[in-house]
């Protein structure tokens, strides 16, 4: 991505905004980032910043988003020589949430295997756990009713993570059952429940 095209909110920004680090990785679920996004910026005092995988900007028009985007590219560049910051470190400090959505089979595996091995992930596994962290599964019906998916998802929980459960609808594939993401209203339903909670005092859930 380019750098200053996006560049509406920096890791290093201060102030009193509540800040969402939003994920989104590569389901075809992440055809609904734009509106996510748009949605989460009509939230009173929300800045938002996305971290993408590289299979997710297959689903999405990086101009059809109006705040900084982060890819693995970002991550790399940023770094050349040991003064430098740390990208995923800097996000983690930066953000009081991270909601990741869609949240794709790969990504899920990754996440309870401990694996971080794109700034994504990273993120994740560096993140502080007295914050909260949403994710969204999004997944084919079939590859949701393996057995190995209901552990994954236990072991998130396990961490304190918050699921914002998939739902039963007509798949892109044309498949019908449960694996669609949540809707892009009921996300922000919990992004809400966030802020609400921030506003009272530390975030945690």
């Amino acid at each position: 991505m380019q750098r200053g095209s996006h560049a509406t909110n920096s890791p290093d920004s201060c102030g009193q905004a509540f800040r969402v680090l939003v994920g989104v990785t590569g389901s075809v679920a992440a055809l609904k980032l734009p509106l996510l996004v748009s949605q989460l910026l009509e939230l009173p005092g929300v800045e938002v910043q996305v971290v993408t995988t590289d299979h997710a900007t297959h689903f999405y028009k990086p101009e059809q988003i109006p705040v900084r985007i982060y890819t693995d590219r970002d991550e790399w560049q940023m770094w050349t020589q040991r003064s430098d910051p740390v990208l995923h470190i800097e996000l983690r400090r930066w953000a009081d949430l991270m909601l990741i959505a869609p949240l794709d089979a790969n990504t899920l595996a990754k996440i309870a295997g401990g694996i971080c091995d794109n700034l994504l992930t990273c993120v994740v596994r560096a993140w502080d756990l007295c914050r909260p962290l949403l994710f969204c599964p999004a997944m084919n019906t079939a590859m949701w009713e393996h057995p190995i998916t209901a552990r994954q998802l236990d072991m998130l929980k396990d961490f304190g993570y918050v699921e914002v459960p998939c739902i039963v609808k007509k798949l892109v594939c044309g498949d019908e059952g449960k694996g669609a993401m949540a809707e892009v209203s009921t996300i922000i339903d919990a992004v809400r429940e966030c802020l609400q909670r921030h506003k009272k005092g530390p975030v945690s859930l």
